[in-house]
């Protein structure tokens, strides 16, 4: 395969696993928000309860791992055939890399929270994840404006 080709391939299955995670990262907050308003043990409650654990195990978890094996592809294609080691320390990726981090705890702060609706003890309030359901997409404005202009390079 041309080695062109292959590097677009991986970039765009990076971004395509990307898309599957943030709509996760944004769709669960809605979820749980929702959620709140959920008398325990109503059958609305386990249809939420359904609904986030399928959200959470078949697309969000599967999504984050392909985001993350294909990024780490793209990072060692640009160490092996542009940068070397040094890029990690470019301004843009320093930034690119602490979003990454960001994204990551959200998701497993999502996860707990799943797991403490499931159990009836969600500690959060409607307004709290009405508030913060849009982090993930203002990470993502960042990210992507630091990896698109190469800010600092």
């Amino acid at each position: 395969m041309n080695t062109l080709l292959a590097y677009n391939l991986l970039r765009a299955f990076h971004i395509l696993a990307v898309i599957a995670w943030m709509a996760g990262l944004l769709y669960l907050p809605r979820l749980f928000a929702y959620h709140t308003k959920a008398a325990r043990g109503s059958e609305l409650d386990a249809t939420f309860q359904t609904m986030e654990l399928k959200l959470f195990r078949i697309i969000m978890g599967p999504a984050m791992v392909a985001a993350w094996v294909f990024g780490a592809g793209l990072i060692w294609w640009d160490v092996a055939n542009k940068f070397g080691w040094g890029f990690l320390l470019f301004p843009w990726m320093l930034t690119k890399i602490v979003g990454i981090v960001f994204l990551t705890w959200w998701h497993h702060f999502l996860g707990t929270a799943r797991r403490r609706f499931a159990a009836g003890q969600n500690l959060r309030s409607e307004k709290f994840w009405r508030m913060t359901n849009e982090l993930p997409f203002l990470a993502a404005i960042v990210m992507v404006i630091a990896v698109t202009t190469e800010f600092g390079t």
